[in-house]
C-alpha cells in the first residue's frame, strides 16, 4: 500500500496492529453486510478483551458470534441480542459485559464520533433504564439525555465495490451501519467483492469517500441467510 492506493494483499496485513483490549466497530445488520472475513481474521489472531460495537453480535457459529466462542469479546455495545443463544447465555451469566443501546441512538453515536461531535442530546430512552447515570436536560419543554459519541481503534466494514483509492459503494440493504462505522474508526478497513480502476465508479454514487478508508481488500463471501423461512 502506497500513497492513495489503499489496497493490501492479505487479511493479516489488513488488520495489522490489532491488539488485546482495543475497541472494534463492525458494520452490518444481522448477517446482512457483515465483514465476515475480517471477523474471521480477528478470530484467527486470537486477540482478547475486545470491546465490540455493532448492531448485534452475529449468530451462533457465524459473524461476530465466533468471537464469543473463544471469549475474545469483553464488552459488547449493541442494539439487540438477536438470533444468538451464546450471546444471551453470556449476557445472563454476567460473563460478557453488554451495553444495550437503542438502534437509532447507536447509529447517531457512531455518526457523531465520525463527525468529531463528542456527545448529543436525544429524547430516546429518557425515563427508562437507558438514561441511568446520564445527564438529563429540559429543552423547549421536553426532556433529553446526553449520549456520548463512539469511536474505535479499528472499524471493519463490508462494501460491494471500491476503487484503488478506497471510494466505496454498498449494495442495497447491505449499506445499513457500514457508512457510519467507516467514519468512526482510527483505522478503517474495508473488504469488498470487487475492486475497480479509479474512474470506473460514478462519483455521485459513492457512499463512503476514500478519505475515510485506510486499508482495502477484495474477498469472497458466503453471505449466509440469518433465518431461512420456507413454505411447507
Amino acid at each position: 500500500m502506497s500513497g492513495l492506493d489503499k489496497r493490501v494483499g492479505s487479511y493479516e496485513e489488513a488488520l495489522d496492529g490489532l491488539q488485546d483490549g482495543m475497541t472494534v466497530l463492525a458494520g452490518g445488520f444481522g448477517l446482512c453486510g457483515i465483514p465476515e472475513n475480517l471477523i474471521a481474521e480477528i478470530r484467527r489472531r486470537g486477540v482478547r478483551d475486545l470491546t465490540v460495537v455493532s448492531n448485534n453480535c452475529g449468530v451462533d457459529g457465524f459473524g461476530l458470534g465466533v468471537l464469543l466462542e473463544d471469549r475474545q469479546i469483553r464488552k459488547m455495545i449493541a442494539s439487540y441480542v438477536g438470533e444468538n443463544a451464546l450471546f444471551e447465555q453470556q449476557l445472563l451469566s454476567g460473563e460478557l459485559e453488554v451495553e444495550l443501546t437503542p438502534q437509532g441512538t447507536l447509529a447517531e453515536k457512531l455518526r457523531a464520533g465520525g463527525a468529531g461531535i463528542p456527545a448529543f442530546f436525544t429524547a430516546t430512552g429518557y425515563g427508562t433504564p437507558v438514561a441511568e447515570g446520564k445527564e438529563a436536560r429540559e429543552i423547549n419543554g421536553r426532556y433529553y439525555i446526553l449520549e456520548p459519541a463512539i469511536t474505535g481503534d479499528f472499524a471493519i466494514v463490508k462494501g460491494w465495490k471500491a476503487d484503488h483509492f478506497g471510494n466505496v459503494v454498498y449494495r442495497h440493504t447491505a449499506q445499513n451501519f457500514n457508512p457510519v462505522v467507516a467514519t468512526a474508526g482510527r483505522i478503517t478497513v474495508v473488504e469488498v467483492e470487487e475492486i475497480v480502476e479509479p474512474g470506473e465508479l460514478d462519483p455521485t454514487q459513492i457512499h463512503t469517500p476514500g478519505i475515510y478508508v485506510d486499508r482495502l481488500i477484495c474477498g469472497s463471501f458466503e453471505k449466509r441467510i440469518e433465518k431461512r423461512t420456507l413454505r411447507a
